[in-house]
C-alpha cells in the first residue's frame, strides 16, 4: 500500500506532494539542495513546508506520508516510478517511527517550550546520518511558545543543506507571519463523507450503514469517524453529549449535564494515566539506576519533578481534548436543528439523532438556536481562556436552556 493511500480525498496535495517529492530526489541524485521559499519561487521542492486543514483533515498523516516519500529507496523510482512506495525500507521506518534521519515532535502538554526547539534546530544543522534528507515533522506548531518559534524562525531562515521542516498547524494564521512566509503553504480539506465511509468499508471491515453514519457524524474528521465506527464506547459517550439539549429543560438538568461532560472528561484523562503515568514513572526510576527500598540517585528527584510537571499537563490537556469534541458534537447538533428549521434539504451529520432534531427544532425559533450555536462557541472560547471548565460548560448549558 503506497503511503499516500490514507490521505482520504486530498487528490490536490498528494498530486504536489508526490512531484515535490520526485524533484527532490533528483535533486540528491544532482548533488543540489532544497531551495528556499523567496518571493514565491516556483520550485517543487522547498525546505520548509506548512500543513494546514480543519481538524482531522490529515495534515500530520500528509507530512508523514510525504517523509516517507523523501526518503523512499523503490527500485522503481530509477524506472520513472512514484515516490513513497509503503514497501521499501525507507518507508516502512518513517511510519513505523524508527528511521534515523526523521525526527517526529509531538507534545503531550499544552505547549512545546524553547529548549526543545533549540535541540531540534541544533539537530537541523546536521547531515542526514544514512538517508535521503534530515526531516523534522513538528506536529501542533501552533502550540510553540512565543520563545520556542523564535527558535524554530532560526531554522527555517537559515536552511542547512539536506534538511526539511514539516509543520503541521490548524490554520495559517496560528503560526508567526515570519514564520510561514519561508516555508509552502499545504491546505488540506475536509473529505466527503462518502469517502470517509468508503474507507472505513474498505480497510477497517465496518458494515456500510455504520461506516455511512459514522463518516457523517465525524463532520470530516476521519480518526473521530473511524473511533465511531469501531467504538463502541466512543458512540455511547456521543449520544450522552446529544441527550443535553433534551435535557436542559430546567435548572437542574443544565448542572447535571455539566457535571456529567467534566466528570467524562475527567475520567478519560485519569484513564490515561493509568496506562502511560506509572510506565513513564517506571522507566524514569529504571533509566535512574534506582532500586527500590534505596536511597534515590542523585539528580533522580528533579528528573521526577519535571516527569510529574508535563503529567498535569497531558491530563490538563486530554481533559480539554475530551470536552472539545463534545462540544463539536454540540455544534453539529445544533447546526442540524437550524438546518430543519431553514428547511434545508441537505445532508444532515446527526441522521441517527432524527427523531431529536425535529423535536428541538418544533420547540422554538431559528433565532434561539443561533444563540445556543454562539453559547457553545463561547464556552469553547472560555476554555482556551483557561477558565475553570465546570464553571464553563455550566454557563454554557444554562445559556441553551435560556435559548
Amino acid at each position: 500500500m503506497a503511503v499516500w493511500d490514507d490521505l482520504v480525498g486530498q487528490e490536490r496535495v498528494v498530486e504536489q506532494l508526490t512531484a515535490a517529492a520526485r524533484a527532490a530526489g533528483a535533486t540528491v541524485e544532482a548533488g543540489r539542495v532544497a531551495a528556499p521559499v523567496q518571493g514565491g519561487n516556483a520550485s517543487l521542492m522547498t525546505h520548509a513546508w506548512l500543513f494546514t486543514g480543519p481538524p482531522g483533515a490529515g495534515q500530520v498523516t500528509a507530512a508523514r506520508a510525504f517523509a516517507a516519500a523523501l526518503q523512499c529507496t523503490s527500485p522503481d523510482l530509477a524506472l520513472g516510478g512514484t515516490p513513497g512506495c509503503g514497501f521499501c525500507d525507507g518507508c516502512h521506518t518513517v511510519l513505523a517511527g524508527s528511521h534515523a534521519d526523521v525526527k517526529y515532535v509531538r507534545t503531550d502538554g499544552l505547549s512545546i517550550g524553547v529548549g526543545d526547539m533549540r535541540a531540534l534546530v541544533l539537530r537541523a544543522s546536521s547531515y542526514p546520518t544514512g538517508g535521503r534528507w534530515s526531516v523534522i515533522l513538528v506536529d501542533a506548531a501552533h502550540r510553540l511558545t512565543e520563545a520556542a518559534a523564535n527558535a524554530l524562525l532560526k531554522g527555517v531562515e537559515e536552511p542547512s543543506p539536506r534538511t526539511v521542516w514539516l509543520l503541521c498547524a490548524p490554520s495559517v494564521q496560528d503560526v508567526l507571519p515570519t514564520i510561514r512566509s519561508r516555508c509552502r503553504l499545504l491546505v488540506l480539506r475536509s473529505p466527503a463523507a462518502a469517502a470517509v465511509a468508503d474507507m472505513l468499508v474498505s480497510r477497517d471491515g465496518v458494515d456500510p450503514e455504520t461506516a455511512r453514519l459514522a463518516a457523517l457524524a465525524g463532520q470530516g474528521d476521519i480518526e473521530r469517524s473511524r473511533r465511531l465506527a469501531v467504538d463502541e464506547k466512543a458512540r455511547t459517550r456521543r449520544a450522552e453529549v446529544l441527550r443535553i439539549p433534551l435535557e436542559v429543560g430546567d435548572i437542574g438538568g443544565c448542572l447535571a449535564a455539566a457535571q456529567r461532560l467534566v466528570d467524562t472528561a475527567k475520567a478519560d484523562a485519569e484513564a490515561l494515566a493509568e496506562t502511560q503515568d506509572a510506565k513513564e514513572t517506571d522507566d524514569l526510576k529504571a533509566a535512574y539506576g534506582a532500586a527500590e527500598g534505596s536511597k534515590a540517585p542523585r539528580g533522580m528527584a528533579g528528573a521526577v519533578k519535571e516527569l510529574e510537571k508535563r503529567q498535569k499537563s497531558r491530563a490538563t490537556r486530554t481533559r480539554r481534548e475530551t470536552l472539545g469534541v463534545a462540544l463539536l458534537d454540540l455544534l453539529g447538533f445544533y447546526r442540524d436543528v437550524l438546518a430543519i428549521q431553514l428547511g434545508s434539504t441537505g445532508v444532515l451529520a446527526n441522521e441517527d439523532q432524527r427523531q431529536a432534531l425535529n423535536r428541538v427544532a418544533q420547540a422554538g425559533p431559528a433565532e434561539g438556536t443561533l444563540r445556543r450555536i454562539e453559547a457553545v462557541l463561547a464556552c469553547r472560547e472560555a476554555l482556551d481562556r483557561n477558565v475553570d471548565p465546570l464553571l464553563a460548560v455550566e454557563a454554557m448549558t444554562v445559556a441553551l436552556r435560556a435559548g
